[in-house]
């Protein structure tokens, strides 16, 4: 086998799922977005609420469209590197994905063009329910794309014949524990994606002094959101980590840079692993048994090291170690911030401090960052191992593929999805930089002059733009 050429294509898949992550997580969040934007334009009947509506339906248009492109390319690597995983999971990811494309995608993508075209051809009511459509189809694309994913992490409900891995019971596979754990813990990350970006849109916004009607929405409800989630996705994260400290003890040891057994087990805060010689260098440690409460919700359990497990099964140890770590620092500063900033919103001071206001319109690549690192964490943890405990990552690679070959769509997939990235970035800014709308734009939606504020009974003492539907 040619370790090289396996590198490579490890390389290439780390590349392209990483890349490909950041549109799914933001479209997810926004869909959602959208749906209870147009809910309170119709409840409401306040024109603000369309206005940014029809802001944030050509932002995720563009996202949407991104992460298409990029997932369909994506998929061709399986064929071109990884064929043997191909040939002997078929007949369970195969269906999974087929009901990731029937079950969602069509969903989504039929209710798309309602969205894009049919605000003037529908009723309204039909409209939001088409919003909602697409919504609920993007959330079931990232259920059943989970549900293959934890199959893997975690393998159960089939049988082997003939080299190949067969279902056998689909409750098992679709209805684990393992997947109602990790499906709202992706599904909560997608919705703070969203949050945060649509609040760093609005600081942004209120800096600049323009748009403040639709600033002071964004903001305030960006902020309100991510208050209320990131607990619950804390407490979801926390049941991820007992799914993997309970099937996967080499990940969560390469996770907790635990070399030793311990009972109960010590917690590392921080620390670099020296893999070579075993041991933590510059730890900060609890004692016991805090590792033991937090892994296993006991005072007294036993937490495995690296040196009970065979060298061989070892997965990586310093990038789950430090990925995890970083995960988490993002999730407490968002959180910190979403709970700051959503009582100074209460107090009607947010719209003043600019200095917060600066760090919300700078927390926007925290979620991205989250998600990006737990994904390493969870499938660079899962080495070596394709499909835990049963095929290796090397076994899974394309038979007699060279170093030439994967050299070469390694070099052919990082261009395109560079491109890609380029290009869909800058035509989003642009999007965000020009804004909801410029005031004349709309001459129908205007009110009568009176006093503007950034909050209902809160005096301005700063000038700044006239904006419809405040």
């Amino acid at each position: 086998m040619d370790m090289t050429a396996l590198l490579l294509s490890r390389i290439q898949f780390a590349f392209t799922i990483t890349f490909h992550i950041i549109f799914p997580s933001f479209t997810i969040g926004l869909a959602a977005w959208l749906t209870v934007l147009e809910a309170l334009s119709l409840a409401t009947g306040r024109p603000v609420y369309r206005v940014i509506f029809e802001f944030w339906l050509k932002i995720f248009g563009v996202a949407f469209g991104l992460g298409v492109v990029s997932g369909i390319v994506m998929a061709f690597q399986f064929g071109t590197n990884w064929s043997v995983l191909s040939k002997m999971s078929g007949p369970i990811q195969g269906p999974l994905l087929m009901f990731e494309t029937f079950w969602a995608f069509m969903l989504e993508a039929s209710f798309f063009g309602v969205l894009i075209f049919g605000r003037s051809r529908v009723p309204p009511w039909f409209y939001l329910f088409s919003t909602a459509m697409v919504a609920l189809g993007t959330s079931i694309s990232a259920f059943w794309i989970m549900v293959n994913n934890s199959w893997m992490q975690v393998p159960s409900g089939y049988v082997m014949e003939n080299g190949a891995f067969v279902p056998n019971d689909w409750t098992k596979i679709i209805f684990n524990s393992v997947v109602w754990s990790r499906f709202p813990h992706m599904l909560l990350a997608a919705y703070l994606t969203g949050a945060f970006c649509v609040a760093a849109t609005g600081a942004w916004y209120m800096l600049r002094k323009v748009y403040h009607a639709e600033a002071r929405i964004m903001l305030r409800m960006g902020l309100g959101l991510a208050a209320v989630l990131m607990p619950i996705q804390l407490v979801f994260g926390h049941l991820v980590g007992g799914y993997v400290n309970t099937y996967q003890p080499s990940k969560m040891a390469a996770i907790e840079g635990r070399w030793n057994d311990e009972k109960p087990g010590s917690e590392v805060l921080f620390a670099w692993p020296d893999v070579e010689n075993r041991r933590n260098l510059f730890a900060i440690t609890l004692p016991p048994p805090f590792g033991s409460l937090i892994d296993s919700d006991s005072f007294t359990a036993a937490e495995t090291g690296l040196n009970s497990i065979p060298r061989e099964n070892w997965p990586p140890v310093v990038l789950p170690f430090f990925a995890f770590r970083i995960m988490v620092g993002c999730g407490l500063l968002m959180l910190g911030l979403a709970w700051l900033g959503s009582y100074l919103s209460y107090r009607h001071r947010l719209a003043y401090n600019r200095p917060l206001l600066w760090l919300t319109f700078f927390s926007f690549p925290l979620p991205f960052i989250a998600i990006i690192t737990g994904w390493f964490t969870a499938e660079v943890g899962r080495q070596p191992w394709v499909v835990f405990g049963v095929l290796r990552t090397a076994d899974a690679m394309t038979p007699f593929l060279t170093t030439q070959q994967a050299t070469i769509s390694l070099v052919i997939f990082c261009s395109v999805y560079a491109f890609i990235f380029l290009f869909g970035t800058f035509y989003i800014y642009r999007l965000i930089r020009t804004g909801p709308r410029k005031p004349f734009e709309v001459p129908h939606l205007a009110v009568p002059n009176r006093p503007m504020s950034l909050a209902d009974d809160e005096p301005i003492t700063e000038p700044h733009h006239f904006v419809a539907g405040e």
